[in-house]
């Protein structure tokens, strides 16, 4: 049995043991609509938001998500530099790499850095939801 959690509540609606969720990417615009996406779904919280990979590290360790949704290109520091920081921080935190991959080798340092997913943002939303519960509860199994 888990600890209720006190990190990452924003007082919303969503469910009392709500996986939380920080989005990260330097587009407002793909914030909003993940977040609306996520919000969908009763068993998931979106915690906060950081648009680029140094606000990112900040955000994680003052909110303590169960999952970061993570862009490849941003400005002040990329997710592959956050991601490789975020999984030395908290190495029990699952990260999604959201982005426009298209070659195999950003995919390729994208996995030994610690990436648990990859998702195209030329795919539905649906999928990264999907992901994201098969990653938060199967670690939780």
């Amino acid at each position: 049995m888990q600890p209720e959690k006190d990190d990452c509540i924003v007082g919303s609606k969503a469910a009392p043991l709500a996986k939380t969720i920080l989005i990260v990417d330097d587009n407002a615009y793909i914030r909003m609509s993940l977040g609306e996406q996520f919000k969908r779904e009763a068993d998931f919280e979106i915690c906060g938001e950081a648009e680029n990979g140094k606000e990112a590290i900040a955000r994680a360790l003052e909110l303590h998500p169960d999952l970061i949704v993570l862009d490849l290109s941003m400005p002040v520091m990329n997710g592959l530099d956050a991601a490789r920081e975020l999984k030395r921080l908290m190495p029990t935190v699952p990260l999604i790499m959201y982005s426009a991959f298209g070659d195999v080798f950003g995919e390729q340092q994208a996995r030994l850095i610690g990436i648990s997913e990859l998702v195209s943002k030329s795919q539905p939303a649906a999928i990264l939801v999907n992901k994201a519960r098969s990653l938060l509860y199967q670690n939780a199994a």
